[in-house]
């Protein structure tokens, strides 16, 4: 299966489970210096936004 990011690509999903833990463990990354925290508001959208379209799937997937 299919989804596209946040930045528009297309990414292929082979292990739903796996993508979703994945998803949720780089959610919760962050850097530490405050230089950074432009980046880790970027990046933690990116990753909220991906693993809330992982949980569409597999609630489509559990649907069928």
């Amino acid at each position: 299966m299919n989804l596209t990011d946040l930045n528009g690509f297309t990414l292929e999903v082979t292990n739903l489970d796996e993508a979703i833990r994945q998803s949720e463990a780089f959610f919760a990354y962050s850097q530490v210096d405050g230089d950074f925290s432009e980046f880790n508001k970027k990046q933690r959208a990116y990753w909220y936004d991906l693993h809330h379209k992982l949980l569409i799937l597999k609630s489509n997937q559990n649907n069928e």
